[in-house]
């Protein structure tokens, strides 16, 4: 039976790893911040825009991530290798697909839904370069899902600190100019993120060659493509993949509408984004956690161990989050300073923040229960809790923003609908749905 000391020994590496990782698209906003409003309204959209992308990436290796955990809890170790490796040959293969499209078809995309021409030659500029991380990405995210898998967590934490620091050192170098770099505004951002994702994944390489045993989890040199086990992964990952992509694509259509309120309103949007995406983090990595922890409870015929799993991850997601939202909730203003120096976008933003406070706390109970469904291998259901909150999240959107064209802060309140309906969904499964037994 898992203790409060052995779920915070997986979760904190995973917590520091996420909070690094977003980081990521904070410091673009930080630095935007200081550049223009046009700048920092074009990373509102264009990161969202990009994470759509990525998550649909990122599904699939929690589908890995789920099959990596299920054998380590059997004991099969010997099997991992082969997840692991096949994962990655078909992540970068689908990756190099989605750069080559989004060179294609992203300009003519954004040019018919962005309203601002300044905001749109912003978003191209951006995200012509930045698409190219995806390839990097690939890699990274089976190298997670593996070290999550086997719940080895604690090198995530390192590589988050190089991806963090590498990114806030070559964004500064292109975004401001340095060391003889003429400064280049957001597409320097682009770039200085996607070395910094090179630089990450170099890191998770180097480290598995030097510090693990590989051929006791079934790495091998030869190396050749098994349509079986990507068949197997795809059986659970083509859910989680298409439920990541739509819960991205909707927050897409969030900050678009938005954006046609004005770019002021996108502004504030942002700063609000990247404050809440600090406070989600926490969240975020107790869910992780508690998805691993299942799904190796099961593998190890330990079902009677989920809700006990759950129920702490739940406990320990709110002693972290709730003194951090009373904290923000003190001096909004100041925690809103990281990301810009604008007097009237920060004073815009307070409204906004204490209503992203608000439903941040409805979000630690239904994000953990959500990612535990994940975790039983029911991802087909999870997708369809995704459809049914997402349908609901978007009728929302268009009543507030469009319809009523509410306050910013009023928009926020959509989240509401959302995270309400997620954490039915979920609770309603582990009460009445048969998971105790699924096979991998």
């Amino acid at each position: 039976m898992y203790k409060y000391r052995d779920i915070w020994h997986i979760a904190y590496p995973i917590l520091i790893s996420l909070v690094m990782q977003t980081l990521i698209n904070v410091t673009d906003t930080a630095y935007m911040g200081r550049v223009g409003e046009i700048e920092l309204g074009a990373t509102a959209l264009v990161s969202v825009y990009y994470l759509a992308i990525f998550m649909a990436i990122f599904g699939f290796s929690i589908g890995a991530q789920i099959f990596i955990g299920r054998r380590n809890g059997e004991g099969s170790y010997a099997k991992i290798g082969d997840i692991v490796m096949q994962g990655i040959f078909f992540l970068v293969g689908v990756s190099a697909l989605f750069v080559l499209l989004s060179k294609f078809f992203s300009p003519m995309l954004l040019s018919s839904i962005v309203s601002s021409p300044q905001i749109y030659e912003a978003c191209v500029d951006y995200l012509d370069l930045r698409i190219w991380g995806l390839l990097f990405a690939a890699v990274s995210v089976m190298c997670r899902a593996f070290f999550v898998g086997v719940t080895r967590t604690g090198v995530l934490m390192w590589n988050s600190i190089i991806l963090t620091v590498a990114n806030v050192v070559f964004n500064y170098i292109f975004v401001f100019g340095a060391l003889g770099v003429p400064p280049m505004g957001i597409a320097g951002a682009a770039i200085g993120s996607v070395i910094a994702e090179g630089l990450a994944m170099l890191h998770f390489v180097i480290y598995a060659i030097m510090k693990l045993d590989l051929k006791y989890y079934g790495f091998s040199l030869q190396l050749k493509f098994s349509s079986d086990i990507i068949r197997g992964i795809l059986s659970l990952s083509v859910w989680t993949m298409l439920q990541n992509f739509l819960t991205h694509a909707v927050w897409f259509v969030f900050f678009l509408a938005i954006e046609h309120l004005g770019e002021e309103q996108l502004a504030i949007t942002n700063i609000v984004r990247s404050g809440s995406s600090l406070l989600f983090m926490p969240i975020l990595a107790f869910a992780s956690t508690a998805s691993t922890l299942v799904s190796n409870a099961l593998g190890a015929s330990r079902a009677h161990d989920v809700m006990y799993i759950i129920r702490r991850c739940v406990a320990m997601a709110y002693a972290v989050i709730v003194p951090l939202v009373v904290i923000v909730a003190i001096i909004p203003q100041t925690f809103m300073s990281v990301f810009t120096n604008d007097v009237n976008i920060l004073q815009g933003s307070v409204a906004s923040v204490y209503v992203m406070l608000g439903f941040n706390l409805i979000a630690i109970p239904a994000c953990i229960f959500f990612h535990s469904v994940s975790g039983t291998g029911n991802t087909r259901l999870a997708l369809g809790i995704e459809i049914v909150s997402t349908v609901l999240y978007s009728i929302a959107i268009y009543v507030i923003i469009f319809t009523l064209r509410a306050d910013v802060a009023v928009c926020w309140s959509v989240e509401y609908v959302y995270w309400s309906m997620i954490l039915l969904g979920s609770v309603l499964y582990f009460k009445y749905g048969k998971w105790q037994n699924r096979i991998l």
